[in-house]
């Protein structure tokens, strides 16, 4: 996949605080909240604002 998300290191530390059993659906509804907004990095700020979106 070209369009691929990428994921800073601190980004990627904070979804591992997410417990494991969660994570790949937390992971996908972050990756869709950046596409939607129109980025191809999750950083610590997407990271928070999603988050933040979806509780």
């Amino acid at each position: 996949m070209s369009d691929a998300i990428s994921w800073t290191t601190d980004a990627e530390a904070r979804l591992k605080e997410i417990p494991f059993f969660v994570r790949p659906a937390a992971r996908k509804k972050i990756e869709k909240f950046a596409q939607e907004a129109g980025l191809r990095q999750i950083t610590v700020e997407v990271y928070e604002q999603a988050k933040k979106q979806f509780g």
